[in-house]
C-alpha cells in the first residue's frame, strides 16, 4: 500500500458531519499503512492486536499506545516506511536527548508540507500579490523554511528568502524591497523594527501587513495580543497571525484574521489534548497536545506526544471555518514550574518581561532537587541604570504571586547565554534541577 495523497481545499469551511467523515477514512487508511510498512508500529500492533479494524470511531485510537520523541529518536530506522530510494529530503528534528532524528521524506511528503503551508498562509490572508520575506533558516535540514518557500510558491506570492543569521541582510532588504508580509521567529522580527527605529527609519512606513510569528506565542490564552504581539504591532503597524507546528507533525495550526486560534486542515492532522494519565481532557481544559500526522508517507507517526500544553477550541469561528482551533501554547509540560506550591509556565515569567520597556533581553534557569522547591533565578539584560532587581522580582510576583531572585546585567551577556548555535531562536530556558518532572 502506498499513499495516493489526496487533498480538498476548503474541507475546514466544511459541515463537522463531512469532516469527520474524512478524518475517520484517513485514520483508517493510516493505521493500514502503518502495520504493512511500518517496523517499529507493525510490532507494536502485533503485540496488542491492534489494527485498522480497531477503528470504528475517531474516539478509538485512544486504543493506541502514545509515541514519544524517544522511541523517535532510539528506533529512527524503524520508523521508515519506504525503500531509500523514495526519499526526496531529509529534516532533523530539534532532539531531546542531544541526537536528532533524521525525518525522511517522500516527494509526496513534500507535496503535503507544501499544501499544508498553502492553506496556512492563506488562513492568514496572505495572496499572490504578496510579497514575503523568509525570516528562517532554510539550511542546516530545518524543515520550516523549506515548508514556507514550497507553500508560498503553490500560492505564487514573490518571495524573499532572507534567513534569520545576518540583521543587516534581513534590514536591507526590508528596506529595498519592501515586502508586504513576513515570517520568523518573533522576537527577531521585533529586533529588525527597533534597529531600523534606531537609525531613523520607521518601520510602520515600509509597507509591511501580515507578521506571521513562529516559534513564540504571540498571544494570551484569551486571544488578546501578548505583550510581544503588542510591540511587535506597535512597531511594524502590522496584523500579527501566531502559528505552531513542529518538525515530527509537518502540519501548521495558523490563525485567520479573526486572531483566535490556530486552525487546521482536516485532511492532514487529528489532534488529541490529555491529562497526565493520558486520558482526553475535558472541554476548555488544557492538556498536552497528542497529534496523528495524516497521509505521511515517509515516516508516518501515531499518537504523537508533543509535550506542549494547550487547549483546544471547539465552538465555531467567525471566520466559517468549522474545524476546532489550537490556544496559545501555555507552556512544555517538562518545564512545569512548581515554586512553593504554586505551579506556573515559563511563559508566565516571560510574558512579564515583555511588557518591562527597560528589558531587553532575558532567561531562565531553574535548579532543585525536589519537585515542590525548584529555585527560579531571572536573568534579566537592560541598559537602564533606573531598573532595579527589586523592581523587577515585585512586577513578577504581582502576576505569578511569587518573587523570584532577579539579575540584572548588561544585554551582551544575556545574549552570549541564549544564541545557541543551529537554534533558530534564542534558548531562554535552562532546566538545571536534578530530576526532571515527567
Amino acid at each position: 500500500m502506498t499513499w495516493k495523497h489526496a487533498f480538498s481545499p476548503g474541507l475546514e469551511f466544511a459541515a463537522p458531519e463531512k469532516i469527520y467523515k474524512r478524518q475517520l477514512a484517513l485514520l483508517k487508511n493510516h493505521v493500514q499503512y502503518l502495520s504493512r510498512n511500518s517496523r517499529f508500529y507493525r510490532k507494536i500492533f502485533t503485540d496488542s492486536g491492534l489494527d485498522q479494524e480497531s477503528i470504528a470511531q475517531l474516539d478509538d485510537l485512544r486504543k493506541f499506545p502514545i509515541t514519544s520523541k524517544s522511541d523517535l529518536e532510539g528506533y529512527t530506522q524503524d520508523f521508515l516506511c519506504v525503500a531509500e530510494e523514495e526519499v526526496a529530503d531529509l529534516c532533523l528534528t530539534s532532539g531531546t536527548t542531544g541526537h536528532p532524528a533524521a525525518l525522511k521524506q517522500t516527494r509526496g511528503d513534500l507535496d503535503r508540507l507544501a499544501f499544508n503551508e498553502e492553506t496556512a498562509f492563506g488562513a492568514a490572508g496572505i495572496h499572490k500579490r504578496d510579497k514575503v520575506l523568509i525570516a528562517a533558516a532554510m539550511d542546516r535540514c530545518f524543515m520550516a523554511g523549506l515548508a514556507y518557500f514550497m507553500g508560498l510558491m503553490r500560492i505564487g506570492a514573490a518571495i524573499i528568502r532572507a534567513g534569520s543569521s545576518s540583521m543587516p541582510v534581513l534590514m536591507d532588504l526590508v528596506q529595498s524591497h519592501r515586502p508586504t508580509a513576513m515570517v520568523g521567529v518573533p522576537t527577531l522580527m521585533l529586533t529588525v523594527a527597533q534597529r531600523l527605529a534606531e537609525k531613523g527609519e520607521d518601520p510602520r512606513s515600509l509597507g509591511m501587513q501580515r507578521l506571521v510569528c513562529i516559534g513564540e506565542p504571540v498571544r494570551n490564552q484569551d486571544f488578546t495580543l501578548s505583550p510581544l504581539g503588542k510591540r511587535l504591532q506597535e512597531f511594524w503597524g502590522a496584523k500579527i497571525f501566531g502559528t505552531y507546528a513542529s518538525t515530527e507533525m509537518a502540519t501548521t495550526f495558523c490563525e485567520c484574521e479573526q486572531g483566535k486560534g490556530g486552525h487546521f486542515h482536516p485532511e492532514l492532522i487529528v489532534v488529541e489534548i490529555l491529562n497526565k494519565d493520558g486520558e482526553p481532557v475535558k472541554q476548555g481544559e488544557s492538556g498536552e497536545v497528542v497529534t496523528t500526522p495524516l497521509q505521511v508517507a515517509g515516516m508516518p507517526l501515531l499518537r504523537f506526544r508533543t509535550g506542549d500544553m494547550a487547549v483546544l477550541h471547539t465552538d465555531p469561528c467567525s471566520c466559517g471555518r468549522s474545524t476546532p482551533r489550537l490556544s496559545p501554547i501555555l507552556g512544555r509540560k517538562c518545564q512545569l514550574l512548581k515554586i512553593k506550591g504554586t505551579t506556573v509556565y515559563p511563559q508566565a515569567i516571560f510574558s512579564v518581561l515583555q511588557e518591562i520597556p527597560e528589558v531587553v533581553n532575558f532567561y531562565i534557569e531553574v535548579t532543585g532537587r525536589f519537585a515542590l522547591s525548584d529555585h527560579v533565578r531571572v536573568v534579566a539584560g537592560t541598559r537602564s541604570p533606573g531598573l532595579t532587581s527589586l523592581m523587577v522580582a515585585e512586577r513578577i510576583a504581582s502576576r505569578i504571586r511569587i518573587k523570584p531572585e532577579v539579575v540584572l546585567t548588561d544585554p551582551e551577556a544575556v545574549q552570549t547565554r541564549t544564541m545557541v548555535q543551529g537554534k533558530r531562536k534564542p534558548a531562554t530556558f535552562f532546566d538545571l534541577r536534578e530530576e526532571l518532572y515527567e
